[in-house]
């Protein structure tokens, strides 16, 4: 596959997903559980250098001392200098809504079952419409790092995380573990997996739809791997770019 134009079926042109506009989220926690963890910190940051940063008060919420060690924002700071929770919720929705409305971005975000089904499970809470609502249809296009460098360097021995995959492909990642920092070396990594694996240099939503299948593969696998190694009733759920909420964890 190359990175050559390709028409949609109205006959639009379609340029790589590479080349057109990019969005980067990612969000910073109070915990793992999708289901039951907040919202701390956030960022979407764009290929034209736009930042738009978000810290919630947490409605008063504690944050635990193993989330305070990653980020470094304390519960008296969130209480301090937080926006209500509702608020940077309902923004932060919004925002990417307005992304990927129309088709105007695709949204990359690092391990996409993590960040995006606990913004869901956030609008939830504060009973506002999540970015699926807004947009009328299942969030699409995606990119994710984790899962394109999974299929493009399947064999690659060590770890995957947003600082490893930083140090492989050559990106700049001083940060770690603040949103603004992090989203931006997500979309600089993505941008360097294309730059290295022509194959997938294909428009957003072809990408989007590999990204499924490749996603749900590699859980199967991963799956049968655990189960091999003693671990009978494990499971590993393959749905990507969302999962259930009730499923937590990272």
């Amino acid at each position: 596959m190359t990175a050559a134009v390709q028409p949609d079926l109205t006959g639009h042109v379609e340029l790589p997903w590479h080349r057109g506009p990019l969005a980067s989220y990612d969000c910073e926690t109070t915990g793992l559980n999708t289901a039951t963890d907040r919202i701390v910190t956030a960022a979407l940051v764009r290929t034209n250098g736009d930042v738009r940063r978000w810290l919630s008060d947490l409605d008063g919420a504690e944050i635990p001392a193993g989330a305070y060690e990653k980020h470094k924002v304390s519960t008296e700071h969130a209480r301090a200098h937080g926006r209500p929770a509702k608020e940077v919720v309902e923004e932060i929705a919004d925002a990417i809504a307005g992304e990927l409305s129309a088709g105007k971005a695709a949204l990359v975000v690092m391990n996409a079952p993590f960040d995006l089904p606990l913004l869901d499970a956030e609008c939830a809470r504060h009973g506002v419409p999540t970015v699926a609502q807004r947009i009328g249809h299942p969030i699409a296009p995606v990119i994710d790092p984790l899962v394109l460098d999974r299929a493009a360097d399947k064999y690659r021995p060590g770890k995957r995380s947003l600082e490893a995959l930083a140090v492989h492909y050559g990106v700049t990642l001083t940060d770690a573990h603040q949103a603004d920092a992090d989203a931006q070396a997500a979309l600089d990594v993505a941008l360097a997996i294309a730059e290295q694996h022509e194959k997938l240099r294909v428009p957003a939503r072809v990408l989007h739809g590999w990204q499924v299948q490749w996603h749900e593969k590699w859980a199967a696998n991963y799956q049968a791997f655990l189960r091999r190694g003693g671990k009978s009733t494990a499971v590993v759920d393959g749905s990507w770019p969302l999962r259930p909420v009730e499923a937590g964890g990272e």
